[in-house]
């Protein structure tokens, strides 16, 4: 089973994590089913970018990213080469490491 590792974050992981997850499991899913809060606005079908994070190590692992998860990146606030959209990311059989940007989309609009 993969190895999830979550680079610390302020306020969604502020010890950092290290993850078991299943290959098959998005990245966004394994997060939350241990309790990391990741925003996910759309409910996880890749119509926002709230779920947006920085795939650090293991990039080329996941699956493929689709037309649809590149035009929602565009949107992402801090966007990288290694962006994706937690919810579109696909775990495979390599371990990975996250690092969850400061800034959503909707910590903007709310003026944080």
């Amino acid at each position: 089973m993969p190895q999830l590792t979550v680079i610390a974050h302020a306020e969604l992981a502020p010890e950092g994590a290290v993850l078991q997850v299943p290959a098959g499991t998005s990245i966004c899913e394994a997060l939350l089913d241990h309790g990391i809060a990741i925003e996910h606005a759309c409910e996880q079908v890749g119509a926002c970018t709230t779920c947006h994070c920085i795939v650090r190590q293991g990039f080329g692992s996941l699956n493929d990213v689709e037309e649809q998860e590149e035009d929602m990146l565009d949107r992402a606030w801090g966007l990288q080469a290694q962006s994706r959209l937690s919810c579109q990311a696909i775990v495979g059989r390599e371990d990975l490491t996250v690092e969850l940007p400061r800034y959503t989309i909707n910590h903007a609009k709310k003026g944080r």
